[in-house]
C-alpha cells in the first residue's frame, strides 16, 4: 500500500495568500510612484486640469528659452531686469530702463539679489549714453544679436522688459505698458520662492 498522503501545512495553505499580498502591495507601492508622474506628464501634454487663475502680471515663459536666445551675450549670477531695445531706445525703451531700476531700488534688503541691465542692436543716441553713464552707474549695457531676437520673439519692434532667473532663463516678459507695482510684486514673489540668486 502506498503511503499516506500528507495533508498540507497552514504555513504552505498560507504562501499563495502571501505572496498574492505581497504583489497587492508592490502594485499600490508602485502605482503610488509612478502614477502622480504619469498625471502629470499628461496633464502638462494634454493641457487638462491646469489652473485658469495665475499670480503673475507678466507673460510667463516656460519653454527653456535662455539670455542667449535673444542674442546676448551676458554671464550674471543674480536675477536680472533686462530692457531689449530692437530699435533706437526711445521713450519706451527709456521708459522700461528707468522702472528696472527702480524696481530694483524698491527690493529693499533684496536689491542685491538682482540687477538690471539694457541690451540694445542699435548704439544709443551720446547724450542718453551720456545720461546712462552719469545717472545709472550700476546699469549693465550689452550689444545684442538682433536675429537671434527676432528668432526668439517674432518682428516685435517694441522694447520688452524680461525678468531672468541667476541660470539665465528667461522667466517672465513684459510690454512697454507694464505698471511699476505689478513688476515690483511678481518679482519679490520670485525672490522669496527662489534659493537661488
Amino acid at each position: 500500500m502506498g503511503a499516506a498522503m500528507n495533508p498540507p501545512s497552514m504555513s504552505e495553505a498560507k504562501a499563495p495568500v502571501n505572496r498574492r499580498k505581497g504583489r497587492v502591495q508592490l502594485l499600490l507601492i508602485l502605482l503610488g510612484v509612478i502614477g502622480p508622474m504619469i498625471l502629470a506628464t499628461g496633464m502638462y501634454k494634454l493641457q487638462f486640469w491646469v489652473p485658469e487663475g495665475r499670480s503673475y502680471h507678466g507673460e510667463l515663459i516656460g519653454n527653456g528659452q535662455t539670455r542667449a536666445d535673444l542674442g546676448v551675450q551676458a554671464q550674471e549670477d543674480r536675477w536680472q531686469i533686462l530692457v531689449t531695445a530692437p530699435k533706437a531706445c526711445s521713450v519706451d525703451c527709456q521708459q522700461l530702463v528707468y522702472l528696472a531700476r527702480q524696481v530694483q531700488i524698491g527690493l529693499g534688503r533684496d536689491a542685491s539679489r538682482a540687477s538690471h541691465a539694457l541690451a540694445t542692436a542699435q548704439p544709443l543716441a551720446s547724450d542718453y549714453d551720456a545720461k546712462l553713464t552719469r545717472e545709472y552707474p550700476q546699469l549693465q549695457r550689452y550689444s545684442m544679436d538682433l536675429t537671434l531676437f527676432s528668432k526668439t520673439t517674432g518682428e516685435s519692434t517694441l522694447p520688452q522688459l524680461w525678468i531672468i532667473d541667476p541660470h539665465g532663463n528667461l522667466v517672465l516678459r513684459y510690454d512697454p505698458a507694464v505698471k511699476g507695482k505689478d513688476l515690483l510684486n511678481d518679482l519679490r514673489h520670485l525672490l522669496k520662492l527662489s534659493n537661488i540668486g
